[in-house]
């Protein structure tokens, strides 16, 4: 820190530094302390967003820069979403060790038949909330409106991609049912399942124009839907005529 090029200060001494520049001189310190120490490529709910930004999977908070970050861990929030994620993991491990659960560890005795391949154990531990992108699309052509979300999961087995559907709105049990309203679900492990409030209007669902990817290397899920026209829905909804499938 540059004490000597202040107002004030004699040529060779060191001027009066102001409190704030003290404190961001204090911050920058603790911050390379911290780094040295603490692997953030290793932290499950450190998660660098598309915009630059950090953000905490556990406490869905967003941070502009990896001190704040790193200031954010040792605060009472965190640490008490901590303590919770440890108790809730702890109640399921207890209920997995539960009566009846005899049958889930021999299942020929429930079955009667033998299975070399067990069924992989599912993680029970959720990381928090993917990072996304929803971005507004229309044909030119046939002039459809669209919608295309972009899932980053970088914590999911790349040979297991995620699943996603669309859910009525008088299905779902979480808000009041909405009829001018439909979900759209996203279900990828560890992370927990995403719902995305979308128009409740005919989804066009040929291939070239509703489809998901799955990319292996990047770990980021697309998915496009699109709309029909009015025209279109007036014309499905006729009498006597097949509409498009």
């Amino acid at each position: 820190m540059d004490y000597q090029n202040r107002a004030g200060s004699k040529f060779g001494g060191g001027g009066v530094a102001s409190y704030s520049a003290t404190n961001a001189d204090r911050r920058e310190r603790l911050r390379k302390l911290a780094l040295e120490t603490i692997d953030l490529d290793k932290d499950p709910y450190f998660f660098k967003n598309h915009v630059g930004s950090f953000e905490c999977r556990l406490c869905l908070t967003v941070h502009q820069n990896d001190g704040s970050y790193l200031a954010h861990t040792q605060g009472k929030k965190h640490q008490t979403n901590l303590a919770r994620r440890a108790a809730r993991e702890l109640r399921e491990g207890r209920s997995s060790a539960a009566p009846g659960s005899q049958n889930a560890a021999n299942p020929d005795s429930a079955t009667g038949s033998s299975s070399a391949h067990p069924l992989p154990r599912r993680n029970l531990v959720k990381i928090g909330r993917p990072g996304y992108k929803i971005t507004k699309i229309r044909d030119p052509v046939s002039r459809q409106q669209g919608l295309l979300f972009q899932l980053q999961y970088p914590e999911t087995a790349p040979d297991i991609p995620p699943n996603w559907h669309v859910m009525s709105a008088f299905t779902q049990r979480i808000e009041e049912p909405d009829k001018n309203f439909q979900y759209l679900l996203v279900a990828a492990e560890p992370y927990e399942t995403v719902a995305f409030k979308i128009p409740a209007r005919e989804l066009d669902k040929r291939e070239d124009r509703q489809f998901c990817y799955w990319d292996r290397d990047s770990k980021e899920f697309w998915i496009q839907v699109m709309f029909m026209t009015e025209r279109e829905q007036r014309f499905n909804a006729a009498p006597g005529l097949t509409g498009r499938t």
